[in-house]
């Protein structure tokens, strides 16, 4: 990619230029925010603030401002409560039937999934979480039939993250986590993700952006065209306006948006990266002295977010 579209779009990544203000914002700005790895994504959704620090994207999760679940791919992602049923109704359905195969290998039925479902809400409702463990016990489930049957609960919007117990998950009604929303229809939904995305990833390819949502690359296409943006290149984004600052560094986590997000990759690794003006930097050496200055204060915020 350019340098000039690659400033473009780490100012739409919100790595340079506005900042948001809470983990909440970040969260919305993008949509879906990777989140298998927590710790991880806690760094990936705080870099993009003004000065969170860990203990703030902690305080943000344990309150319920942003919500951990699978949505999108069969990964854990963070999203806000007020999205995460349309996001849901649109995304689950290929989701679950990737699953599918799965599922039958496993000797999971629907009957199976509906019972361990009704398990759920009835030994959450009025406002009581359990970690994975008590899940297994209430469930009589281990290992991938316990995933396989808790991820179908937070696909079909039953459950997802609730305040940690310590150092552990615990896991929340959507109906007591969660605002009612009014449901959005297939293009309304269509035309919001993809106005997300691109706002926030763009420039990026329409294949990207199947990827990243999880649709299929007709209902990508589609879902760009209903979000009306705009092309350069045979790339798409929201807005166009470069970054002007530089040079600029980043230590980016392990699934940072910027790595993760896009099906066409610099780099085939998404594990934690050093990046100076949006490339990968292997090495500090031959960096010249303003990007070692640069380097150096990305240094001091990852620092100052950890205290």
């Amino acid at each position: 990619m350019s340098p000039d579209l690659l400033r473009v779009r780490l100012r739409n990544q919100r790595l340079v230029g506005p900042r948001c203000r809470t983990p909440a914002e970040v969260v919305g700005w993008f949509g879906a925010v990777q989140a298998q790895d927590y710790a991880a994504a806690k760094w990936a959704v705080a870099l993009r603030t003004r000065r969170a620090t860990e203990r703030d994207v902690e305080a943000a999760f344990d309150r319920g401002d942003i919500i951990r679940t699978h949505v999108l791919r069969p990964t854990w992602h963070f999203v806000l409560p007020e999205d995460l049923r349309w996001m849901l109704a649109l995304t689950a359905p290929r989701v679950k039937q990737a699953m599918a195969f799965h599922g039958r290998w496993l000797g999971i039925d629907d009957k199976a999934i509906s019972r361990a479902k009704a398990r759920l809400e009835n030994a959450l409702a009025g406002g009581r979480q359990l970690t994975r463990a008590e899940l297994a016990r209430l469930l009589h489930a281990t290992g991938p039939k316990l995933a396989h049957l808790v991820m179908f609960a937070e696909l079909d919007a039953v459950v997802c993250s609730g305040p940690r117990r310590g150092k552990q998950f615990t896991y929340a009604l959507v109906d007591e986590r969660c605002p009612p929303a009014t449901p959005l229809d297939g293009d309304e939904a269509l035309g919001r993700l993809a106005e997300r995305y691109f706002r926030s990833h763009g420039p990026a390819l329409p294949r990207d952006f199947a990827w990243w949502s999880g649709l299929t690359a007709a209902g990508a296409r589609r879902a760009i065209d209903i979000a009306g943006l705009t092309a350069r290149d045979g790339r798409w984004s929201k807005s166009w306006t470069p970054s002007r600052a530089g040079p600029v560094a980043h230590f980016l986590p392990n699934f940072d948006e910027f790595l993760v997000a896009y099906k066409v990759r610099e780099r085939r690794e998404l594990s934690s990266a050093l990046i100076v003006d949006g490339r990968l930097v292997e090495s500090v050496r031959g960096l010249t002295a303003p990007e070692r200055r640069a380097v150096a204060e990305a240094h001091a915020r990852y620092s100052a977010y950890r205290k």
